[in-house]
């Protein structure tokens, strides 16, 4: 599954992570920690949706 920000576009996909930002490859978007922000523009992850 991949989510989109609302604001930046930046693109979170579950098969590949972001280890770039310390989220390895399969963790799912809603086992992110609560305090997960976008690593682009800062919104929380009520910003996001589904693609």
């Amino acid at each position: 599954m991949k989510y989109i920000c609302q604001v930046c576009g930046w693109e979170y996909d579950e098969e590949v992570g972001a280890e770039e930002y310390g989220i390895a490859p399969g963790t799912k978007f809603e086992d992110l920690p609560e305090d997960f922000v976008c690593p682009l523009c800062g919104v929380d992850k009520e910003q996001f949706t589904k693609e």
